[in-house]
């Protein structure tokens, strides 16, 4: 039966104003974050040895885009958290899925245009299948939602590479230490946000401390990392002070006094952690080019 496109759209008012919100703007807000510091701080280091602020729109664009894209495409797949349940919300799902998909297309033309760019397809790549395995193991089980959002963030720190690239016209070294700083950070944030909503008012050092034993040593485990990258010059010797305020942050919380959890407020404080790692990781590449 072939539907009116009149009635259609006056058949949207009666869905209520806060699902229609959900259907199609993403909600994971921190994930903003995972692709934006990324993508501004690997610009930043780029613009000390590139000038080509026309392709950073570009990316910029079509980064924004297909982010935005993912969650009115996930709600009209069924995939996602929201689902698309009747035909005006399928409407108005595929009309934000096609309208981003249509933006995205023609800002990735824009920097494909003329044989330029040609690695953006390889780091998009190695992106969607970051995102394929992270759907893949949160379809799996419930248990794995972290595991799956580290793997995503794989996806979402790529944007530092690209920004890079696309600023310099060189994918090299740099390139690749960029987005691997971006992923460590970004999984050590992931694993601190999921410890702080379990465990916010666990009493006493030693049960928070067994509680979140995993967190523990995943924090060494970060730190030696950084630290043998730093050792052997993948990463600038600096980086080490860029990840010093999350090691610092997350020894601290063994020591903190039960509350309860206030989200706005763990929001807030991570996305200031956010940009001061952004500013210290473009610090130290500027650094180790004045050095």
């Amino acid at each position: 039966m072939r539907i009116d496109r009149a009635e259609m759209t006056s058949t949207l008012h009666i869905i209520p104003a806060a699902r229609r919100k959900a259907l199609v703007i993403p909600r994971e807000h921190g994930a903003w974050g995972m692709l934006l510091v990324p993508l501004l701080s690997g610009a930043a280091v780029g613009f000390l040895h590139g000038s080509n602020g026309t392709g950073l729109a570009l990316l910029l664009t079509t980064s924004l885009a297909l982010f935005w894209m993912r969650t009115p495409a996930e709600s009209l797949l069924g995939s996602g958290v929201m689902r698309a349940q009747s035909v005006a919300e399928r409407w108005l799902a595929a009309k934000y899925a096609l309208f981003l998909a249509a933006i995205s297309a023609a800002s990735l033309t824009g920097l494909l245009w003329g044989g330029k760019n040609l690695m953006l397809p390889v780091i998009g790549g190695a992106a969607v299948v970051a995102f394929g395995l992270q759907w893949l193991a949160r379809s799996i089980s419930r248990k794995y939602r972290m595991a799956s959002q580290m793997i995503g963030a794989a996806g979402l720190s790529a944007s530092a590479a690209a920004a890079y690239y696309v600023v310099t016209g060189r994918f090299d070294a740099t390139a690749g230490a960029l987005w691997l700083a971006s992923w460590i950070f970004a999984g050590d944030q992931i694993h601190y946000v999921q410890l702080t909503l379990h465990h916010s008012k666990v009493k006493g050092a030693a049960e928070r401390f067994y509680r979140g034993m995993g967190f523990f040593f995943g924090q060494v485990v970060m730190f030696a990392v950084v630290f043998g990258a730093c050792s052997v010059g993948v990463l600038p010797k600096f980086v080490l002070f860029a990840f010093a305020p999350v090691f610092v942050r997350g020894l601290i919380f063994f020591f903190k006094k039960p509350a309860p959890l206030a989200f706005v407020r763990l929001g807030i404080s991570e996305l200031m952690h956010s940009v001061s790692f952004g500013l210290l990781l473009f610090v130290s590449f500027a650094w180790k080019g004045w050095a």
